[in-house]
């Protein structure tokens, strides 16, 4: 009978150390995945219980016929069809809608242009850069409250500024298009601040030979903004285009400080209107049915924009 060859046969030793090797593995992995859950836990919570679980009793509620007090009543999707045949919610729609219009690229454009400003070498840039900031750390009531001192049609300083010079005062809190567009003035007075801050980490991590490759080439500073610039900040834009629709879509404290949704809801909202459904009119049920609306409208346009700014990036 002949033996095997030396060379294939394995020592038990030997044959145990890929199962040791395995094993080791095993519990590496186990430990690091551990470790993992352990410090995502608490934010997992959090999010859990502040934000998924009101999701998922708001989409209880609005099926139902409730007054936040006493029993309530399982009526299936009336409370979606009384809004398909609701005029003040879809002019509440096209109010946030316009309102979002406004807001959300000329902020944008602004925090961008100011972000180049501040990110070239300049006499106290860090004072300009923390006064432009300092709004956003405003809480919303607060900016409210400056808003009504500069926009008052009786004590207002914007209106006294205008009668100094010789012009007629604005109606900014009777008329619907002078009152939205103080709105949309004290929202970019607080929202610029922010898009600079995160235009400016964006663009530290650009690194300068392409920018010197472009003037190499002989692009002027629009050419290299529009072609280089612009291009690598698209993940930049794609955060900032999606937290600001989110912020203009939900927006309730300085609308309902400064205008309250009037002069006859020319400035009313989605937001506001369901809190006026759900805490004046006790309509609780119609106002989760708002809100589940606005959540679905609001995830639709993420994932949209997250599949053209993905698409985008895999055509480059």
């Amino acid at each position: 009978m002949v033996g095997d060859p030396p060379s294939q046969v394995l020592s038990p030793a030997r044959a145990a150390t890929p199962l040791r090797r395995r094993r080791a593995r095993f519990r590496t992995g186990l430990i690091e995945t551990l470790a993992g859950y352990g410090f995502a836990g608490p934010a997992m919570v959090f999010f859990a219980v502040f934000a998924f679980l009101p999701i998922i009793l708001g989409l209880l509620i609005s099926f139902q016929n409730s007054a936040g007090f006493g029993a309530s009543t399982w009526i299936g999707l009336a409370n979606y069809r009384q809004l398909l045949h609701d005029p003040l919610f879809w002019r509440t729609a096209e109010n946030t809608a316009i309102y979002t219009v406004l807001t959300v690229p000329t902020s944008i454009l602004i925090g961008l242009g100011l972000a180049l400003l501040f990110r070239s070498e300049m006499g106290g840039r860090s004072f300009y850069r923390g006064m432009v900031y300092f709004p956003t750390v405003i809480s919303g009531v607060a900016t409210a409250l400056v808003g009504n001192w500069m926009f008052n049609e009786n004590i207002g300083v914007v209106d006294k500024f205008l009668l100094s010079i010789g012009l007629a005062p604005i109606h900014w809190q009777s008329a619907g298009t002078p009152a939205m567009l103080s709105l949309v003035v004290m929202t970019l007075w607080t929202r610029v601040g922010f898009n600079m801050v995160v235009y400016l980490a964006g663009l530290q991590n650009i690194d300068d030979s392409y920018l010197e490759a472009a003037m190499i080439e002989g692009a002027n500073w629009f050419q290299r903004l529009w072609r280089v610039i612009w291009p690598l900040l698209g993940p930049t834009t794609f955060f900032l285009v999606v937290l600001n629709v989110i912020y203009s879509f939900q927006v309730f404290d300085l609308v309902f400080v400064m205008t309250g949704g009037g002069p006859s809801n020319d400035t009313n909202m989605l937001v506001t209107y369901a809190y006026q459904q759900g805490f004046e009119n006790q309509a609780q049920g119609y106002s989760a049915a708002i809100g589940m609306v606005l959540f679905l409208v609001v995830v639709v346009f993420s994932i949209l924009q997250w599949r053209l700014s993905r698409n985008k990036d895999v055509a480059g």
